[in-house]
Formats: structure tokens, C-alpha cells, sequence
């Protein structure tokens, strides 16, 4: 079986990247010499017209557990019914890892380069996170959940109404080993287009 994380060469890297698990990240977190190199190589994608639609939002320490406080308030108003094994849970989301990045999609209109196009940049800049953090040796996951699509929870995130959260990005130290996962047939999925 081929080592997952392979690091010998980029192609390696692309053939064997797996995602750890942010329910089993520890410390330490990136440091921030690291974040900062993540960050620098996140942003080189695709960028039509050099919009750079994206930004961060990052939450370390104690900022977690106070984000929490939201989280656990806006759950509790959306699910009262739902007691206090739940509401922990939805508390303790941000203090799975000791780093959570939020990539922020900063999409808007414009008279030549359309919403999705700028959207779709943002996806590749949390692609290339993983990537950029993996070859670090650093563990990663890219999270959506509820908290992505809750507009109060943006409002608290501080994002603004034309914004959109691309994805958490959890970063930390793996403290299980990764296994990985069946992989799509890339030929079942392949069509050659032909003329009519």
C-alpha cells in the first residue's frame, strides 16, 4: 500500500494527499511563520483579472472557545429542543484543532469576470491550504458544516452580505493514523465528446 502524504515530489503529493480528521487534531497548530508561508502559497491560483476575491479569518487559542459561545447561542435559537450533549458538541466545533482558518469568498459583480469564476478561485485557495499544509507535514481538513451557511453566523464572522464562507480549514497535529478512502473511477467519469 502506497504511503498516504507521499512528499517526494509533487506528483507523489497529488497522488497520496489525505485529509486528517479535525475530531482527532492536536497540538501544536501551524506556527506562524508556517500559517504565513500557507497563506503565501494558498493565494497563487487562478485569479481572472487579479481580483484576489478572497480573505481570511482566523481563530487560535482562546478565540475558539469564545467563537464557541456563538455557535453554542445560535444552535440553542435554532434547535431548542436540543440539549445540553448537543450544545456542547456545536461549542467545542472550533477547539478540534488548535488553528481553524475560515477562507472567505469575497465575490462580486463585475462587468467582465462573473461571481462563480471568482467563487471557484476561492475554492482553489483552500485547495491549495491543504496542499501547501500537508507538504508541511501539518494536518488539514477543509470543514463546511452549518456554520457556513448561517447568515447570522457570518454576521458574527464579521462577513459581509455580499460574502461567502468558502470553507474552516482545520489545521493541527494528526493524533490517529490516516487511512484512506475508496477513490472515484476517473474513467466511469470520462466522456469523449463527439460531433452529432
Amino acid at each position: 500500500m502506497q504511503q498516504l502524504n507521499d512528499t517526494s515530489s509533487i506528483l507523489a503529493l497529488l497522488a497520496t494527499r489525505k485529509s486528517a480528521s479535525a475530531k482527532s487534531m492536536g497540538a501544536p497548530g501551524p506556527t506562524p511563520e508556517q500559517l504565513s508561508e500557507i497563506l503565501r502559497l494558498g493565494v497563487r491560483v487562478p485569479d481572472h483579472g487579479k481580483l484576489a476575491p478572497w480573505r481570511f479569518i482566523l481563530w487560535e487559542g482562546e478565540a475558539r472557545a469564545r467563537f464557541g459561545d456563538v455557535l453554542r447561542t445560535r444552535w440553542q435559537a435554532l434547535h431548542p429542543e436540543h440539549g445540553e450533549q448537543s450544545l456542547s458538541f456545536v461549542h467545542d466545533l472550533f477547539l478540534r484543532a488548535p488553528t481553524v482558518l475560515g477562507v472567505v469568498s469575497t465575490a462580486q459583480e463585475h462587468p467582465k469576470i462573473p461571481v462563480w469564476e471568482q467563487q471557484l478561485s476561492a475554492a482553489a485557495v483552500c485547495m491549495n491550504i491543504l496542499y501547501a499544509a500537508t507538504a508541511m507535514g501539518i494536518g488539514c481538513q477543509w470543514n463546511t458544516d452549518w456554520v457556513v451557511y448561517d447568515a447570522e453566523i457570518a454576521a458574527a464572522m464579521g462577513l459581509a452580505p455580499h460574502e461567502k464562507l468558502a470553507g474552516l480549514i482545520y489545521l493541527g497535529t494528526p493524533t490517529a493514523p490516516l487511512e484512506d478512502r475508496p477513490r472515484a473511477d476517473v474513467a466511469a467519469l470520462l466522456t469523449r465528446w463527439q460531433p452529432s
